[in-house]
C-alpha cells in the first residue's frame, strides 16, 4: 500500500508543476488505470517487483488525473475577462471569518444569485469592504460583519492575480487552493444591505463559534501583546500575531506551534480519549453494550475532528485526523495497523479531496516531521527509556528537516532543540489547554493565566531570538542537493548497526558548499522584482549588490521588503548590499526600505529625501543623490544623471523631478533606472546629458503615465528593451496607451511586470542583453494567460 499511495502521491504533485492542464478527454484513462492498478497488485508472488512497479505506475497515472480533473472543474468556475470593473450586484453568505486590517474588512463570500443581468460570477470570491481610517484619537471604522450573514452588495470583481518573483509567495496558487475564483471590493453608495443575520448551514455555524471564539478572547485580553497567539492556538486565525512575533517564533523554530499543529490535535484527542475511557469503564451496562475502548475511540476522533474544524482545517490538522480516524477504525476492526500504513492512509485521503496541498510548505513538514518520527521510533527491538526515544525524536527532526527547511525558506534555525523543548510543554500541554477551557467558561481567570504563561515562554524565546547564532541563512540550493541531502539524512539516521553510517554527513556537505553561479567580470544581472504597483530593482555585479527602490508597503508590518525583496535577496545569495538608492519618498519607492535595512547588512543609502526623513536614521551612512557622482564595481560603471545639486533648493520643486536617475554601463550596453521622473525632468537631462542618455534598456520612467516618457526623451533613449512596473489593473491606468505607442513605434520591446511577473535581464560583458520573464519560466496551470505570448524570451539584443 505504501508504494502504491507514493506513487499516487507523486502523479499529484507532478500535475501541480505542469504549465497546462492536460486535454479533457485524458480523464476517461483513469479508471482503467485504477483497474489495472488493482490487478496487478493481485498478481502471483513470482512477478512482486514487476506487478509492484506496473501498479506504482498506474497509481502514479491516478494520481495525475485525478488532480487533473479536479483542477479542470475548479478553473472552470472562472471570472468572464469583460467582467472585470464593472459594478455588479449579487446576493451570497459571509463564508469565513471576516479579517480586521488597517482600513477595510476581508473575507470570503459565497455567492448564491447575480441580480446584475448577463453577468456571470464564481461561486466563491473574496471581498474587501472599506472603511473610514483612524485619525487623531478615533480608531478606525468598519462595517459591522459576520460570518453566515446574508447580504446583498454592489461590487467590482477582478480575476485572480499576484506577484510572481523567483523564491516569492505565489498568490495565484494560494487563491485556487483555497477555491476562491475572484477578488473585488464592495462599491460605497451601492445599496449593500444584510438580508439574514445567519443562514443555518454546518460550514456557517462552524465560522460563526470561531467567530464567536475570537471575541471571546479579544473581550478577555484587550490589548494583551499575546491574544493574537492565543488566538490562533485556539482557532487558526494567525493574522493577528505581528510580524514582529513571527520573526521571533520563525528564527527558535517553533513557529509550527502557533498554529493548529498536529501535536495539538493529538493532544486534545488524547484528553478525550483518556476522559471518554474512564469515565465509560465506570458503568457496566454500557462497558457490556461496547466496550470502552471503542467508545474512547469515538470520543477521541470526534474531538479531533471538532477542535480541527474550529481551528480551520489546515493540512496540519487534517493529516492528524486522518491518522487518528485510520487508528480509530483499525482498533474498531480488532486489526493492528502499522504506523507507516496508517500515515500513507491519510496522505492519501489529504491528496485525493486537496490535491493542492503539495503547493503548501506545511503539507511538507507536516508529513516529513512524522515520517522521521515513525523512522526513528518504531520497529525497534526493545523500548528505550523516555528521556532517550524524546532526544532522539528531537535529534531526527531537527536533523531530518533542514533539507526541507533551507529549500522553501532558505534558513534553518540553530537553538530549535532548546527552544522546542521549553516551548512544546508549555504550549502544547499547557497554553492550548487553559485556552480551550477558557473560551468555554464565563470567566477570565483561564485565559488570563494562559496569557501570563505564553508571554513568559515568549520573553525566553525573543532572548534565544537574539543570539548571534540564532540562525542560519543561505542561498536557494540546487534541487540534486537537496536530494541528496535528503538520501543522506535517512542513511544517517538508520537504526544503530548499519554499517557506514558516516556517508550520510558526507551527503549533506553539498546542501552548503554549492554556491550560486557568480558573474564574469564586466557582466551585469538586473532583476526588476514584480512589487505591483511600485519599484524594486535589483542590480549585481561579480561582487557587489545595489538595490535600487524598495517597493510599496501593504500594511502596517507588511511591505515588498519583508515579503519579496529579502527572500530574494538570501535565496540567490546577496548576503550584503553594496549600497541601495531610494529614488525619492513615494511610499511606492520607499515602502520596503526600512525592512531591507534592518534584515540586510547596507554599505551605503544614496536618496533625495528631506535630510529628517525616518529612513535616514535607519542607514549607517547616508548622502544625497547629486548628478556627477560615479562608481565602478567589477567592470560595471554607475552614473547618478539626476538630480542636480541645485534642485534641492528648489522647495516648489515635486519629488518626482528629483528622482534619482541612475545609468548602469558595461562595455556594449546600458541600462537607465529613472524612477518617477516626469517631462519636466526629461527635458532638464535632454539639456544638461543628452549625450548619456542612449540606453539599451531603459526603465519606463513614472511607471508609463501621461506626464512622462516625452517623445523627445524616448527618442533620444531610444532603447531596444522598455520595461514598464505596474500593479495589475491599477487605479492610476499605468501604464498609458499612447505612452507606449511611443516605444512602439521606435521598434523597442516592451515588458511589464503586471503582465509578465518579474524580469531577469543578463548583460554580458560584451553587451548582449538577455530579458526572461518569470511568467514564462515558472509558468503553472493555474495563472493567468500571458498577455503578450508572441514576446520572446532569451534574444540577445
Amino acid at each position: 500500500m505504501r508504494l502504491y499511495v507514493i506513487g499516487f502521491a507523486a502523479g499529484v504533485w507532478w500535475l501541480q508543476v505542469q504549465p497546462r492542464l492536460p486535454p479533457p478527454h485524458w480523464f476517461w484513462l483513469a479508471a482503467p488505470l485504477a483497474c489495472l492498478a488493482l490487478l496487478a497488485a493481485r498478481t502471483p508472488p513470482s512477478l512482486r517487483m514487476t506487478r509492484r512497479a506496473l501498479a506504482a505506475v498506474c497509481c502514479f497515472a491516478c494520481g495525475f488525473l485525478w488532480a487533473a480533473w479536479l483542477a479542470g472543474q475548479r478553473l472552470a468556475d472562472a471570472l468572464p475577462a469583460e467582467w472585470e470593473g464593472p459594478d455588479i450586484q449579487l446576493v451570497g453568505v459571509v463564508a469565513a471569518l471576516p479579517q480586521p486590517y488597517e482600513r477595510s474588512l476581508r473575507f470570503e463570500f459565497d455567492v448564491e444569485r447575480v441580480l446584475t443581468p448577463q453577468a456571470a460570477v464564481p461561486a466563491h470570491i473574496a471581498l474587501s469592504w472599506w472603511g473610514s481610517p483612524a485619525r487623531d484619537d478615533k480608531p478606525a471604522t468598519f462595517p459591522e460583519l459576520h460570518a453566515g450573514e446574508r447580504w446583498q452588495l454592489t461590487v467590482r470583481l477582478r480575476r485572480p492575480h499576484g506577484t510572481l518573483n523567483p523564491h516569492g509567495f505565489d498568490y495565484e496558487a494560494w487563491l485556487l487552493e483555497r477555491n476562491i475564483r475572484a477578488t473585488g471590493y464592495i462599491r460605497p453608495g451601492g445599496g449593500s444591505r444584510r438580508l439574514d443575520t445567519l443562514v443555518m448551514r454546518p460550514q456557517y455555524l462552524v465560522e460563526r463559534v470561531r467567530e464567536a471564539v475570537r471575541s471571546r478572547i479579544q473581550t478577555s485580553l484587550a490589548d494583551a501583546p499575546y491574544a493574537g497567539v492565543l488566538a490562533a492556538l485556539a482557532i487558526g486565525d494567525q493574522r493577528a500575531i505581528t510580524q514582529t512575533q513571527w520573526q521571533t517564533f520563525t528564527r527558535t523554530g517553533v513557529n509550527h506551534l502557533m498554529s493548529i499543529s498536529g501535536l495539538h490535535v493529538t493532544m486534545i484527542s488524547g484528553l478525550a480519549f483518556a476522559l471518554a475511557y474512564y469515565l465509560w469503564r465506570m458503568s457496566a451496562r454500557l462497558t457490556l453494550w461496547l466496550p470502552a475502548r471503542k467508545a474512547a475511540a469515538i470520543a477521541g476522533l470526534a474531538a479531533a475532528l471538532a477542535y480541527a474544524w474550529l481551528a480551520g482545517f489546515a493540512v496540519p490538522a487534517q493529516r492528524t485526523v486522518y491518522m487518528l480516524a485510520v487508528v480509530a477504525i483499525a482498533l474498531w476492526a480488532g486489526r493492528l495497523t502499522a504506523a507507516s500504513v496508517v500515515l500513507s492512509a491519510a496522505l492519501f485521503v489529504v491528496l485525493a479531496i486537496d490535491p493542492w496541498a503539495v503547493l503548501a510548505p506545511g503539507f511538507w513538514l507536516s508529513f516529513g516531521a512524522v515520517a522521521l518520527i515513525l523512522l526513528v521510533s518504531t520497529g525497534r527491538i526493545a523500548p528505550p527509556h523516555w528521556l532517550t526515544a524524546w532526544a532522539r525524536v528531537q535529534w531526527a527532526v531537527t536533523l531530518g528537516l533542514i533539507p526541507l527547511l533551507l529549500a522553501l525558506f532558505q534558513q534553518v534555525s540553530l537553538v530549535s532543540p532548546l527552544a522546542n523543548a521549553i516551548a512544546i510543554p508549555v504550549v502544547s500541554l499547557v497554553v492550548v489547554p487553559l485556552t480551550l477551557i477558557g473560551v468555554m467558561l464565563p470567566f477570565d481567570f483561564p485565559l488570563q493565566l494562559a496569557h501570563v504563561l505564553m508571554r513568559a515562554c515568549a520573553t525566553l524565546l525573543e532572548w534565544m531570538s537574539a543570539l548571534p547564532a540564532a540562525i542560519w541563512q543561505q542561498h536557494a540550493p540546487p534541487a540534486w542537493t537537496v536530494a541528496v541531502a535528503v538520501l543522506g539524512v535517512l542513511w544517517l539516521l538508520l537504526p544503530r548497526g548499519f554499517p557506514a553510517r558516516w556517508i550520510g554527513t558526507a551527503a549533506l556537505l553539498p546542501l552548503f558548499l554549492t554556491e550560486p553561479p557568480s558573474l564574469a567580470e564586466g557582466a551585469l544581472r538586473l532583476t526588476v522584482l514584480d512589487v505591483g504597483q511600485g519599484l524594486a530593482v535589483v542590480a549585481q555585479t561579480r561582487n557587489h549588490a545595489l538595490l535600487y527602490d524598495a517597493g510599496p508597503a501593504f500594511g502596517p508590518q507588511i511591505d515588498s521588503g519583508n515579503r519579496i525583496i529579502v527572500p530574494y535577496l538570501r535565496a540567490v545569495g546577496v548576503r550584503v548590499l553594496s549600497g541601495m538608492v531610494v529614488s525619492h519618498g513615494d511610499s511606492d519607492h520607499s515602502g520596503g526600505a526600512v525592512s531591507v535595512l534592518q534584515a540586510v547588512p547596507v554599505g551605503w543609502l544614496l536618496s533625495s529625501l528631506p535630510a529628517d526623513h525616518p529612513l535616514q536614521a535607519q542607514a549607517t551612512s547616508s548622502r544625497r543623490c547629486e548628478a556627477g557622482e560615479r562608481w565602478q564595481w567589477d567592470g560595471v560603471e554607475f552614473e547618478l544623471l539626476h538630480p542636480t545639486r541645485e534642485s534641492y533648493a528648489r522647495e516648489k520643486l515635486r519629488s518626482n523631478d528629483r528622482g534619482c536617475v541612475v545609468r548602469i554601463g558595461t562595455a556594449g550596453a546600458s541600462v537607465l533606472l529613472t524612477a518617477d521622473i516626469e517631462s519636466k525632468s526629461e527635458r532638464e537631462l535632454l539639456a544638461g546629458v543628452a549625450d548619456r542618455l542612449r540606453a539599451q534598456v531603459l526603465l519606463v520612467p513614472h511607471h508609463g503615465s501621461r506626464t512622462s516618457s516625452s517623445p523627445e526623451f524616448v527618442q533620444r533613449v531610444n532603447p531596444d528593451i522598455a520595461i514598464v512596473t505596474a500593479g495589475y489593473r491599477n487605479r492610476f491606468g499605468h501604464p498609458r496607451e499612447n505612452v507606449l505607442d511611443r516605444y512602439r513605434e521606435l521598434g523597442s520591446r516592451i515588458y511589464r511586470t503586471d503582465h509578465d511577473g518579474a524580469l531577469l535581464l543578463a548583460v554580458d560583458d560584451d553587451g548582449a542583453v538577455r530579458v526572461q520573464r518569470y511568467r514564462v519560466l515558472y509558468r503553472r496551470y493555474w495563472h493567468a494567460p500571458l498577455a503578450n505570448p508572441d514576446l520572446l524570451d532569451d534574444e540577445p539584443q
